[in-house]
C-alpha cells in the first residue's frame, strides 16, 4: 500500500516506490524533487532560502538551497542510487507580495530558483522540468515510481510536470 508521506518546510524526506512525497504551501520556496528511474528512489527538500553561507543559523542543512542538495545527495548515495542517473523536478519560486521598488533582496523566489538550478548543475544533476515563478502558491506531490510530479495551485487548476 502506498504511503504519502509529508514533507514540511526547511525539511527534506526521502522515499522509495510505492510511496509518493507530498509538501504543501510552496510560495517562494521551492520543492526540489530528485529521482533515480532504475532504482525508484527519490528525495523531496523543501527548500526556504538560497544560501547557507550568509545565514546566522544554518545548523538546519534542509534550510538552504545550496547544503539541501548536498543532503539530499547523501541520502540518495545511501539508498543505492547513482549520480549519473539522477533527474530533478523543482516547482516553486513564486513572488507572493508585491513590494514597492525593485530590490532584488525581496525577490527571494526568483533567487532561490536561481540558486536550485546553479547547485543542481554544479552537482551535474539534470533538470527535466520545473514550474517556477508566477504569484501563486504551489503544493507539490512527487510519485518516485514514475518521477512524475504533481502540482496543484490555487486558482490556476493542476498538472502534471
Amino acid at each position: 500500500m502506498a504511503k504519502i508521506i509529508q514533507v514540511g518546510m526547511a525539511d527534506l524526506k526521502l522515499a522509495k516506490s510505492p510511496d509518493k512525497l507530498m509538501t504543501a504551501g510552496l510560495g517562494s520556496c521551492i520543492g526540489i524533487c530528485v529521482f533515480d528511474p532504475a532504482v525508484k528512489v527519490g528525495v523531496l527538500a523543501h527548500i526556504m532560502l538560497p544560501s547557507s553561507i550568509q545565514a546566522k543559523n544554518a545548523q538546519n542543512r534542509a534550510k538552504f538551497a545550496d547544503s539541501a542538495i548536498l543532503m539530499l545527495l547523501e541520502e540518495m548515495d545511501r539508498n543505492g542510487a547513482s549520480r549519473s542517473r539522477l533527474q530533478a523536478k523543482i516547482a516553486g519560486g513564486a513572488q507572493m507580495f508585491k513590494f514597492a521598488g525593485d530590490s532584488d533582496i525581496m525577490k527571494i523566489g526568483e533567487r532561490n530558483t536561481q540558486a536550485v538550478i546553479e547547485n543542481l548543475e554544479k552537482h551535474r544533476i539534470k533538470l527535466v522540468a520545473q514550474d517556477t515563478g508566477g504569484s501563486f502558491g504551489r503544493t507539490i506531490t512527487f510519485d518516485v515510481e514514475n518521477g512524475s510530479l504533481l502540482i496543484r495551485t490555487i486558482g490556476h487548476g493542476e498538472r502534471i510536470i
